[in-house]
């Protein structure tokens, strides 16, 4: 069983329970592969966060643009962050965000991984 922290130091607690369960059945030189497939995918909570912050200046919805939330992007910039309310609820949120993406890049890169048939 590979340990997730030598691969991915920098992961929240929530993030690292997630991916002890995908990454338990790999091998080492598996668990390194997912690693440096998901290292490049993942993002910060402190980037979303400054994004979000972004939003007060006028270009709302860019952090909801670079999770991959286009649809509410597109609402935030329209709307101002939907009068501002959504921006200030996404700051709060903004781990949660975060993890919530980087939750679906680790189980992408993991089924990625099985189709090619290196899992």
């Amino acid at each position: 069983m590979a340990n997730v922290l030598n691969y991915i130091p920098d992961a929240d607690p929530e993030e690292i329970g997630y991916l002890n369960m995908l990454m338990s059945p790999m091998t080492e030189q598996q668990a390194q592969q997912f690693a440096m497939m998901y290292r490049h995918r993942r993002k910060e909570s402190s980037m979303i966060l400054i994004l979000a912050l972004v939003g007060f200046l006028g270009f709302a919805g860019i952090h909801r643009f670079v999770v991959g939330n286009i649809a509410i992007g597109v609402l935030y910039m329209l709307t101002g962050g939907v009068c501002g309310i959504g921006t200030i609820i996404d700051l709060v949120n903004h781990r949660k965000i975060t993890s919530e993406y980087n939750q679906t890049q680790a189980y992408e890169v993991a089924s990625t991984m099985r189709m090619l048939g290196q899992l």
